[in-house]
């Protein structure tokens, strides 16, 4: 058909791209209260919902040396009942206003979310209150959480990809604060009394090291009442640090699990890189796009679209508040374990100049970080953790409205330098989970030295 017979539309060609709108994010009002606790509120009608997000400053990375796994520990036995409530009451208490209760650990902070009606926040936000302020932290509820925690591990030590996982990370760091995964080791799970749970509890749910987040159709005045009402007695105290002084280990560059009989191997590849401070985070964002952050990344083309030796392999930056790791990871078919390290190290070895990034290549990265951005802020509750990311990172007022610009700034220059600036292959660690013979002819000529051969439950 011809382009007039079409109305005038040549359907033969694609449509060109419109310029991608200008996102606005709401403003964030912000107060502090008398005891150190900050209240950050952003305006959101277009449902009677109000989504409440406490953020507490201190997540896996303030766990002690031999009590891993204590602050998600901590988390899961606040719902376990408040004050002379059961943890079956104060279910009851937030199914009568059809609320519901969230939460999060991650590397550097708790949150603990709870969303409702609008109409209800007053009760909504004081059973958030007496849930993290107040809980029971009964002996029985004690004994019953860590069961379930320890099960739980029991299960993940058939599950290839939870062991490369809690294995990468302790061999990155160490003892360090970002060495162990939240949810602990069973000997640390073991370890742990109630009373510990008590005194982490008491010295790290500080109204100083916390941001109450609300989104919804309530004004930033009306929340801080509400919010005083709720946890204007909680009591403040000296902050809690993490601990930054353990040195991180120097891992062997080729570490192996065995499992034999795995018809696949696990990898893991990277080394510990930057924290989400770094000047540099737009221009990496965008490289890992290129590297490795979408279906058309160079080593996703490379390992699944030409090799045909994986279902997909994906690479990020973790930013946290240290720096964290930059980290590949893939399955692939046990026989083309030693090339798929090989042809993964060469591609995060070429972006940094043997072959920089092309406008083509860092075009298409842009679209997918920009195109549909919007879409992130759409509900409240997604709305509420962006809050609570800026909270936590101390990011600028401005920086979701500024995120498409800067990004849309880029030049392949400046991504390509970046990257070779915080991508260093002399330091790549890399680690197999599968049944693969360490002395194959294969793994020595990667010339990473001898593999380490370890044990899931040694390190």
């Amino acid at each position: 058909m011809s382009p007039a017979a079409s109305g005038g539309v040549d359907r033969s060609q694609l449509p060109p791209l419109r310029p991608v709108p200008r996102f606005t994010f709401p403003r964030v009002m912000k107060s502090t209260m008398a005891n150190g606790l900050g209240v950050w509120t952003a305006h959101h009608d277009e449902v009677p919902i109000t989504e409440f997000m406490l953020v507490v400053r201190h997540g896996a990375a303030s766990d002690p040396i031999g009590h891993e796994g204590l602050s998600a520990f901590t988390t899961d036995m606040l719902d376990e009942g408040s004050g002379p409530f059961s943890a079956l009451e104060v279910s009851e208490q937030l199914a009568r206003i059809g609320a519901q209760l969230g939460v999060d650990v991650g590397a550097d902070a708790i949150l603990v979310g709870v969303s409702s009606l609008t109409r209800f926040v007053e009760r909504a936000l004081q059973l958030l209150a007496d849930i993290v302020v107040r809980p029971a932290l009964r002996e029985e509820d004690f004994e019953r959480v860590r069961r379930q925690r320890l099960n739980r591990l029991v299960q993940l030590r058939d599950m290839p990809g939870a062991i490369a996982e809690r294995v990468f990370m302790r061999l990155l760091f160490g003892d360090a604060p970002y060495g162990h995964t939240p949810l602990g080791g069973e000997a640390s799970l073991n370890a742990m009394t109630v009373d510990d749970i008590r005194a982490f509890h008491q010295r790290t749910f500080r109204p100083g090291e916390a941001t109450l987040v609300a989104v919804g159709d309530v004004d930033h005045d009306t929340m801080c009442r509400l919010a005083g009402a709720a946890f204007g007695s909680w009591d403040g105290g000296p902050s809690t640090s993490v601990r930054d002084d353990v040195p991180l280990p120097v891992p062997a560059r080729l570490n192996i699990i065995a499992r034999p009989g795995a018809p696949q191997s696990e990898l893991r590849i990277g080394h510990v890189a930057v924290s989400r401070s770094t000047p540099d985070y737009h221009a990496l964002v965008a490289a890992n796009m290129v590297l490795g952050g979408q279906y058309v990344s160079r080593v996703n083309l490379n390992l699944r679209g030409e090799k045909g030796i994986t279902y997909g392999v994906r690479t990020a930056f973790e930013f946290r508040r240290f720096p964290g790791p930059f980290l590949l990871s893939v399955s692939v078919d046990k026989a083309a374990t030693a090339l798929a390290i090989s042809e993964s190290m060469k591609e995060i070895s070429d972006i940094r100049q043997a072959r920089p990034v092309s406008a083509s290549e860092l075009a298409i990265g842009i679209a997918a970080l920009t195109r549909g951005y919007a879409k992130n802020f759409e509900t409240c509750d997604q709305l509420a953790r962006a809050v609570a990311q800026m909270a936590l990172f101390n990011l600028p007022e401005d920086f979701y409205s500024e995120f498409v610009p800067r990004i849309e700034a880029l030049t392949p220059d400046e991504v390509t330098q970046a990257a070779a600036r915080h991508l260093d292959p002399s330091r790549l660690t890399a680690l197999v989970v599968g049944d693969v013979d360490p002395a194959s002819q294969e793994f020595g000529r990667l010339e990473l030295g001898v593999p380490e051969l370890l044990s899931p439950d040694s390190i």
